[in-house]
């Protein structure tokens, strides 16, 4: 197994042992994030109902650094979350480490009135 597959394999066994503790509802959603080298996606999950509540991703955006595009995706997603009904979230890093965009997309969504 090379380093890029040891690398994979330990995310994915992270975000199994988050997975196992953090279950979104109606009226808290899962918050999901996956970061990949390019782009980075937001989700809002019922997990009860097996529903996507709202997305949203950096495929489209114009924003120069990853810090700023994740910011436009937190705001995206707040807006979404409050059409929702939804002012609380479960946050759910996918195995990723908070850091970095993870940590700059949370503390933007917290800013734009989400509470985790």
């Amino acid at each position: 197994m090379n380093k890029t597959q040891q690398k994979s394999a330990k995310r994915s066994s992270r975000h199994a042992r988050i997975r196992a503790k953090v279950i979104g509802s109606a009226a808290r959603p899962r918050l999901a994030v996956f970061r990949s080298n390019k782009f980075f996606y937001a989700q809002l999950i019922d997990d009860e109902n097996a529903k996507t509540i709202g997305a949203a991703d950096t495929r489209t955006s114009k924003a120069k650094t990853a810090g700023e595009r994740a910011t436009e995706i937190a705001k995206s997603i707040a807006e979404q979350a409050k059409k929702a009904g939804a002012d609380s979230v479960v946050f759910d890093r996918g195995g990723f480490p908070y850091k970095g965009t993870i940590a700059v997309f949370a503390d933007a969504a917290r800013e734009a009135g989400l509470k985790f």
